[in-house]
Formats: C-alpha cells, sequence, structure tokens
C-alpha cells in the first residue's frame, strides 16, 4: 500500500473512527495522546459527527508513529491541513472514496483472506483491542462514539469470548502482527470478535 494508504487503514482499524471521521481529520486533531474527533465528510463536505458530538480518541503508539511518518512525508503540512486529502487538497468525494474501496482497499483485504471485510469494519478492531485491555464498556462506547446500551448490546459477545483470559496490552497486539507481517499472531478472541462485530455496523 502506498504510505497514505496505509496510515488510513491503521487510523480506521486502531482508532476506530468510522471513515467519514478519518477523512476529515486535520494535523491540528492529532494530539500528543489523543485524536480529536468533531467532524466528517459527506458527500465531500465536512460535516458534523454521525452522533453530533465530540470526542477525544486514544492514540495508540503504533498509530501515532504511523501519522508522524506521513505527516514527515507529507512536508510538515499546517494544523488546519487534512490529514488524508485528495492531491488538490480538497476532501473526498463519495466517488473518490468508492474508488478507494474498490481499487486499494479491496483487493488488500483479499489478499489477506478478508474478501467481504469494509473499511468500516475495521473499527471494531479497535473496540475489541480495548476490550481486551479490560477497558470498561462505558469507556469502549465513549471512544467508539455511541452508548453504552449500544456497545453492550453488539460487544457482549466479545465480553464472553474474553471471561477468564488475561488483559492483553492493545500496543503489544498491534506491534506483535506487525512483526508477524499479517493477522495471523493477534489473539484468536481479538480477531473472531471483531468478525462477528463487522456485521453490525456502528
Amino acid at each position: 500500500m502506498h504510505p497514505r494508504d496505509a496510515t488510513l487503514v491503521s487510523v480506521l482499524a486502531y482508532a476506530g473512527l468510522r471513515p467519514g471521521e478519518a477523512l476529515a481529520l486535520t494535523w491540528g486533531d492529532v494530539q500528543g495522546q489523543t485524536i480529536i474527533v468533531d467532524k466528517a465528510v459527506s458527500a465531500g463536505q465536512l460535516k458534523e459527527t454521525k452522533t453530533r458530538q465530540t470526542r477525544s480518541v486514544r492514540l495508540l503508539a503504533p498509530v501515532a508513529s504511523d501519522l508522524a511518518e506521513w505527516k514527515m512525508r507529507c512536508g510538515r503540512p499546517s494544523n488546519d491541513a487534512l490529514v488524508f486529502p485528495r492531491r488538490d487538497g480538497r476532501t473526498w468525494t463519495d466517488s473518490d472514496w468508492n474508488n478507494w474501496r474498490k481499487r486499494v482497499f479491496a483487493p488488500a483485504a483479499k489478499a489477506l483472506g478478508g474478501a467481504k471485510l469494509r473499511p468500516y469494519d475495521l473499527r471494531h478492531s479497535f473496540v475489541s483491542l480495548l476490550l481486551a485491555e479490560r477497558a470498561s464498556v462505558v469507556e469502549v462506547a465513549q471512544q467508539a462514539g455511541h452508548s453504552p446500551t449500544m456497545a453492550l448490546n453488539t460487544y457482549g459477545h466479545v465480553l464472553d469470548e474474553l471471561r477468564g483470559q488475561d488483559s492483553v496490552s492493545a500496543e503489544a497486539v498491534i506491534r506483535e502482527a506487525r512483526d508477524s507481517q499479517g493477522p495471523q499472531k493477534a489473539p484468536e478472541t481479538v480477531q473472531a470478535a471483531s468478525a462477528k462485530s463487522a456485521k453490525r455496523p456502528l
């Protein structure tokens, strides 16, 4: 993948942002330990998030490193510049997004055995990793940008699968998976939980 595309996938999977939220990020939203989510791209325009609320998302170290490297490649843009702009610096249109899904994401997902995986589904990985760290349902809901009740209904099976297991560092899981050049090293419970949750978008 091109560095931009790989970084976008990293943000979707390991920061749990919805695609429109990721495409609306500016460099000023990327803080030292958090990502501020207060807008989203829809039909090529910046708008409010799905919940119409601002949230602060934990910035895991591997994602922070990916973003820092991408920022260097972009020539250290200003804080108001988009993190993932089009070549002309503007926000993606629906056509841009659909083309990216078809030409970039789909082939990469298929190569890794996830032919039916959608970019939106990646955010469930972030939630599953937080639950594996034993984060509370309330905290997970806040990070993902939905209600605790919805989080419990959607990820209750994840809690069941993780019951009785030791807490696992999300950052350690990501690093181990990357060191192995694939997802096979991630704990099976996290992989299975993410796959099941992907059936229901949030």
